[in-house]
């Protein structure tokens, strides 16, 4: 029996519906469509050089080949990354369950309750571990997030000095990300050992690590003092299990809190993806970067949860915003904070005294093998051991009987112990290290049961008592009330079931690139080979990934035409830093290093310009001309004024307003004769692959979202991957390895060499499975999608910018302005309502005011494509009732959307339409439908009242 090929699952329309999409768009082929909307000038009309496609059952053996080239050993390595026990309740329920991983960031929150109440979970949890009155709903990775914190203490520091002391015993991947992020920005990072040299007279920061790199644990309070004495604000970087029975940053004044909640249940993946976390104290919380969930009301007055103040700063904000942050890590601070709900406080402290506990009694055996002695006396979980001359041989004892420490230098290894961690695994390194220095093991280790019983207030023998936790933690009934698994399981179901996500139905949001999120793509992510590697494993542990991540990379290569690919950035927005910032060192590197100007269009994605800031450049706009596309007459002028600083010109293509531009060749030539770079923002590559290939079309760098184009699910809001590709000259510029392996010096984009491995398996399955001919026909549905959506919807709606003969690319931007103007029906109105037609909302409001932004993608088949449509345009009639009076204006079915079960169960029914048109709109089938949970949300109340942590009970109370 043969099955269809994979493209065939993948891409929704089949021939007759391709068919009936042509005749209503007027073309005769998909590819006669893509020469009309294509400009000629970068149209390519090769064949990608790509492996024929596999099925996906050929896929899965590959990945298992890959996979089994992976060693999956004992990792005792710690430096952030820890074994740990997901639960199989979260990762069945939460980690492999589409309602959470197809999901979008909560930005239309009616529908995203779910998620909220998970995320705020997740910001109480973090909150209330390190002492700090408000954390956001999770940053990137910990190294990210440190830097995160340096800027932030640099805008809120009292003092004008630039240096940020950074103490020695810090992480070595966050010191390399904070120099590399520290360097353009003209902030002077000082690494200092604090344990025996003084702080400086002047500085505005402060980083400490708690525990130390190295185990230590050590009374942070006086370097606290004496940072805030002379204005300075102070980051802890705190491992939140510590925390646990350590007393936390909060408590000895620590102005933030920065670090990783991996160990949380999520797997180490050979590097991420990772919920990072930020909390700062109070008075910082407007300050806060990424996103943060807050608490408001309905227009019923009721509780509901929605994403809060600066959410979308970068597109506000542009080049004066104060990150580039735009995403999060959400479904893994999902499982986090899920892991916390879990266990609970009482769970969290019995899996801290685990790790403790035998740290203790590793200590204890490895003092008694003659010519080794642990270094510290207070520790956590992570031990130094002086082992004089015999470091390497150590590991390598170590390594031969199945488990990983960490090479310090020639005298020291480090040991970290974890949830995992059994006693064989003690037994294994003390024999390790007595094999190393040829001397008798010593008597057996004691197991668990034996070891010293905790009392409750003390957080463990090797921790002094003046360092001990004494405060309680997830005091919120949400820890304790889903102790066992039924209630749990529960627990999740509620959650999801109040979402919208692409299990449900369609999600057309322009720019955001929503599509199919296969199955088979992502049954390898948990896979222990792939799952359970620590990212500085040995070398030969690593062959199956190492393999896996140079395929992937030279596939996208070959796809954008560049020269060489780094999945390092563990976002969009990470991507653009590390192509800007390779385009900096280029200039600097041919002793040019006064180029600092960036030309970015004024319909550019605000991260660009954030970006741009943050890589030390100064941010030109180039203005759009009528039509959307970059001003040609502008550019040269501006060109002309800046000719002899142009460092670059960032430009998305196609266009941020969903447009083949024709003038991207000449755009291109212009810049590059005056001696600038051109970066092509990748967002929309879709539009493209097999199409057009930017790296030969005139671009010299772009960065990829591989959680768009290339199938990665967007998780709620993250994770994500954004590779950076170059042409050769700046490929010696590409982010460098922030373990320092490699030699390179060059600044570190994320904590990890290759960012989010764990979901790499992902993209590779997918272009593995496409293959070169499914690539380049999931590009044509895509744009044939977009262009029957328009031409369905055009008669109703404006379509606000098209290019040649009328077409739009892979979206395309609805204009309800003069539709607003003249009824009063706003663009908030009209997303709201499709809630109500079993729809997410297209991109609200971006790139232009009062407009929505639809992008169906390749695949969504067409009777959902014509369910889309059918909802708009019967959404157009109610608005032309409201326009004609036969509603008012202020209490019709679009003011008044969503409408929730609630609400048209109600017993009285006060509205002049009935009931069922607002709960059963249009041809909306009343068997399955969803139901928002709320009604819609008071955003400027939820602004004004911040609450960012899990309500009390009583704060339900009516």
């Amino acid at each position: 029996m043969t099955t269809a090929p994979f493209a065939d699952r993948h891409i929704g329309p089949d021939a007759d519906d391709e068919r009936r999409m042509l005749e209503v768009v007027g073309y005769g082929s998909v590819d006669e469509l893509m020469d009309a909307a294509i400009p000629e000038v970068i149209r390519w009309h090769g064949t990608l050089d790509l492996p024929a496609p596999a099925s996906e059952a050929e896929t899965i053996a590959e990945l298992r080949a890959l996979a089994a080239r992976n060693t999956v050993a004992v990792s005792m390595i710690g430096l952030g990354y820890h074994g740990t026990h997901t639960p199989a309740v979260i990762r069945r329920n939460v980690l492999e369950n589409p309602a959470w991983y197809t999901a979008y960031t909560p930005y239309q929150p009616e529908i995203s309750q779910g998620r909220l109440e998970a995320l705020l979970n997740f910001q109480t949890m973090v909150c209330d571990l390190t002492g700090l009155a408000t954390a956001n709903a999770s940053m990137l990775d910990e190294a990210t997030a440190a830097a995160e914190a340096m800027t932030l203490a640099r805008r809120a520091s009292r003092s004008r000095s630039p240096v940020y002391v950074v103490d020695a015993d810090t992480l070595p991947q966050t010191v390399a990300v904070l120099t590399g992020r520290a360097e353009p920005l003209g902030i002077e990072v000082r690494v200092l050992d604090l344990a025996a040299e003084e702080l400086p007279v002047e500085f505005f920061g402060l980083h400490l690590q708690y525990p130390g790199a190295s185990g230590a644990v050590r009374d942070h309070a006086p370097l606290v003092a004496a940072a805030h004495a002379v204005g300075a604000l102070v980051c802890v970087a705190a491992d939140l299990l510590a925390m646990t029975l350590l007393r936390p940053p909060g408590e000895i004044g620590a102005d933030i809190a920065a670090g990783t909640t991996q160990r949380f249940g999520v797997p180490m993946g050979f590097g991420g993806p990772h919920a990072g976390y930020l909390a700062v104290r109070s008075g910082l919380e407007r300050m806060l970067p990424g996103r943060l969930v807050g608490v408001s009301r309905d227009a019923a007055g009721d509780r509901a949860y929605r994403l809060a103040l600066q959410t979308r700063e970068q597109h506000i904000r542009r080049e004066k915003a104060t990150s580039n942050i735009c995403t999060a890590q959400v479904l893994l601070a999902v499982m986090a904070g899920m892991y916390a709900v879990h266990h609970g406080p009482d769970g969290l402290r019995a899996i801290a005294r685990h790790a403790h506990g035998a740290a203790v009694r590793l200590a204890g055996a490895l003092d008694a093998v003659a010519g080794a002695r642990v270094v510290h006396t207070a520790f956590f979980d992570t031990l130094l051991v002086a082992v004089p001359g015999r470091a390497a041989a150590v590991l390598a004892e170590a390594a031969a009987r199945g488990v990983n420490l960490r090479l310090v230098d020639d005298d020291h290894v480090g040991v970290a112990c974890d949830e995992t961690t059994t006693t064989a695994h003690l037994t294994a390194v003390r024999d390790a290290v007595a094999a190393a220095l040829g001397v008798p093991a010593g008597p057996a280790l004691p197991h668990e049961s034996a070891s010293p019983v905790l009392p409750a207030e003390l957080a463990g023998p090797a921790v002094p008592a003046g360092l001990a936790r004494t405060s309680e933690f997830l005091t919120h009934p949400v820890f304790g009330a889903h102790r066992s698994e039924t209630a749990m399981l529960r627990y999740l179901r509620r959650l999801a079931d109040l979402d919208f996500a692409l299990d449900r139905g369609m999600i057309p949001l322009g720019s955001c690139t929503m599509k199919l999120n296969a199955t088979t793509e992502m049954e390898a992510i948990t896979w222990p080979e792939f799952a359970d590697v620590h990212p500085l494993a040995p070398a030969g542990q690593t062959a199956g990934y190492r393999e896996l991540i140079g395929q992937l990379e030279g596939w996208l290569a070959e796809i954008t035409g560049y020269d060489a690919v780094s999945v390092q950035p563990n976002a969009g927005s990470q991507g653009e830093l590390a192509g800007l910032l390779a385009i900096r060192a280029y200039h600097l590197d041919r002793g040019e290093g006064h180029r600092t100007v960036c030309l970015i269009p004024s319909s550019a994605h605000g991260t660009n310009a954030a970006s741009a800031v943050m890589a030390g450049m100064r941010v030109v706009v180039v203005g759009c001309d009528p039509d959307g596309d970059v001003d040609l007459v502008d550019l040269d002028a501006k060109i002309d004024a800046h000719r002899d600083t142009l460092a670059a010109i960032m430009v998305t293509y196609p266009s941020t307003h969903g447009v083949y531009e024709t003038g991207i060749a000449q755009l291109c030539a212009k810049v590059h004769d005056a001696g600038g770079q051109v970066y092509v923002d990748g967002a929309n590559l879709n539009a493209l692959v097999g199409y057009a290939r930017p790296g030969r079309f005139g671009a010299d760098v772009s960065h990829l979202n591989l959680h768009k184009t290339f199938c990665i699910p967007h998780g709620g809001g993250g994770p994500g991957v954004g590779p950076v590709a170059v042409r050769a000259h700046l490929a010696p510029f590409l982010p460098g390895d922030p373990a320092g392996a490699y030699g390179s010096g060059r600044p570190a984009i994320s904590a990890a060499r290759y960012g989010s491995a764990g979901i790499l398996p992902i993209p590779w399955a997918y272009l593995r499975m496409m293959g070169a001919a499914g690539l380049t026909r999931a590009t044509g549905v895509a744009v044939l999608a977009a262009n029957y959506v328009a031409a369905r919807l055009r008669a109703h709606y404006p379509v606000l910018y098209a290019g040649n003969k009328g077409l739009v690319a892979h979206e395309c931007i609805l204009d309800l302005r003069p539709l607003t103007k003249a009824t009063g029906v706003s663009v908030d109105d009209v997303a709201k309502r499709l809630m109500d037609y079993g729809f997410h909302a297209p991109t609200m409001s971006f790139p232009v005011a009062g407009t929505l932004m639809v992008e169906p993608t390749e695949s969504e088949d067409l009777a959902e494509l014509d369910r889309f449509c059918d909802a708009l345009v019967a959404i157009r009639a109610e608005i032309d009732a409201v326009a004609a009076g036969r509603w008012p204006a202020g209490d019709n079915p679009l003011s008044n959307a969503p409408h929730t079960a609630a609400m048209v169960a109600a017993d009285e029914w006060p509205h002049p339409y009935p009931r069922s048109v607002g709960a059963y709109p249009g041809t909306v089938a009343r068997v399955g439908k969803y139901w928002p949970p709320v009604r819609r949300i008071d955003g400027a109340f939820g602004d004004r009242n911040l609450v960012c942590s899990c309500p009390s009970p009583e704060a339900f109370e009516d």
